[in-house]
């Protein structure tokens, strides 16, 4: 079998800066078949679209349990159409961080989801550990994309959802 030329191990003890590499713990639990411990790339268009959504968002994994050796993170690409808005939801005991890679997004939080942060492109955001809230595209007209982690894993616990017009400042946007 020829080695695939993607995944060329080093076998150097010495890093690029002279120093010596010491392994801190056992990574065997990412040990393929093969015995080497490398990257794992997931090639455009051969993500997992099998993911949890929360009423229309599309979420596309990057990396993840389904598809990678990765047992406590998973990465991905949500999108949402123009107008949409999610149902409410939470994502139970992970820790949620997004980026906006294009479009303007809104996120409906607190008691009866009366507030909200507006975020743009190149904006950054992180969603705590069992918080409701309601994700939204502000823009009629355009795609709003983000890139989304959590830890440990993709949890999306959808709840009763709200009316468009509980939402402040959602309708008249």
């Amino acid at each position: 079998m020829e080695p695939d030329p993607r995944r060329q191990p080093q076998s150097s003890e010495h890093g690029k800066h002279g120093g010596t590499y010491r392994l801190e713990g056992d990574n065997a639990l990412y040990r393929p078949a093969d015995g080497i411990v490398a990257p794992v790339v997931t090639r455009a268009g051969l993500e997992d679209v099998n993911t949890a959504d929360s009423g229309g968002a599309v979420r596309v994994s990057g990396v993840s349990a389904q598809h990678t050796p990765a047992r406590r993170l998973w990465y991905g690409k949500v999108s949402n159409e123009p107008g949409y808005r999610s149902v409410s939801h939470h994502h139970g005991e992970a820790e949620t961080g997004g980026y906006v890679l294009s479009g303007r997004a809104r996120i409906y939080f607190g008691e009866r989801f009366e507030d909200y942060v507006d975020m743009a492109e190149g904006d950054w955001v992180f969603v705590p550990p069992f918080m409701p809230h309601v994700e939204c595209n502000l823009s009629r007209t355009r795609p709003l994309v983000w890139m989304t982690t959590r830890t440990p894993e993709n949890i999306v616990v959808n709840l009763p959802d709200v009316a468009d017009a509980d939402l402040r400042d959602w309708l008249n946007r």
